[in-house]
């Protein structure tokens, strides 16, 4: 059976909703349909719609006010627990410039590790990238992303030459759920071209994946050269990083 026959009404309307606001079809700041709109449309009673906006309200997918009605929430108003700043922040607050350059991109299918980490099927297109930031001329993090193409089709024409993955998709896609986990790891040789440093040396890691509507977006795997990275966290920020 079909997600929209075995869903409650009210579910129904709000996964829709989800999906509009997971695609870009609305986008932040845009205004939602009225109620009684969305009532005809599905042919429910206005109270359902209610409890529907009731919810993407209190979890931070739009934002209700009296006479101004319904809009979708900026990204940055959905709340974390725990907040790791944006890569270009940490570097500016160190007062060094920062640049990005983009070392791969590539769309690719059947990667295990996509598949694994993204929960998706071997036929499935996932978008590969590898950013290098650089904190002036320093090297500071490499970047090893994968971006689910179901969740986030526009990501495939983006071509990041102006804004990093990250600040794109902070900007363009909320999350609802989100999980982060801290380790170490030798640097191949890859990776330590990257980061101007020996093969074998210590990186610190920050592995990031989020979802929305059950469906994971992107995940992420932040490298640091060791010796040089310190990382601070901040609960019960308002602020949404992918």
């Amino acid at each position: 059976m079909t997600e929209r026959a075995t869903a409650s009404p009210y579910l129904t309307i709000k996964n829709d909703l989800l999906r509009q606001i997971r695609t870009g079809a609305l986008r932040p700041g845009d205004a939602v349909p009225h109620e009684e709109t969305i009532a005809k449309q599905y042919g429910v009673a206005r109270a359902t719609v209610h409890r529907a906006m009731r919810e993407l309200a209190e979890e931070g997918f739009v934002e209700r006010k009296r006479r101004a009605g319904t809009r979708v929430a900026a990204v940055g108003g959905r709340t974390t627990k725990v907040d790791i700043s944006l890569v270009r922040d940490e570097i500016e607050r160190t007062g060094a410039p920062y640049r990005f350059k983009i070392l791969k991109r590539e769309i690719v299918q059947g990667d295990p590790l996509a598949q694994q980490v993204l929960r998706v099927p071997s036929t499935q297109d996932v978008l590969y990238l590898e950013v290098l930031h650089f904190a002036g001329d320093q090297p500071y993090q490499l970047e090893e992303r994968w971006i689910n193409l179901d969740v986030v089709p526009n990501a495939a024409t983006q071509e990041f030459d102006q804004t990093n993955p990250n600040e794109w998709l902070v900007k363009n896609l909320p999350y609802s759920d989100a999980e982060h986990q801290f380790s170490a790891v030798n640097a191949n040789a890859h990776q330590g071209a990257a980061l101007d440093v020996p093969e074998g040396e210590a990186l610190f890691v920050i592995e990031r994946r989020t979802a929305l509507d059950a469906k994971m977006i992107t995940y992420v795997r932040m490298l640091h050269p060791g010796q040089t990275y310190a990382m601070a966290a901040t609960n019960f920020s308002l602020s949404t990083k992918n």
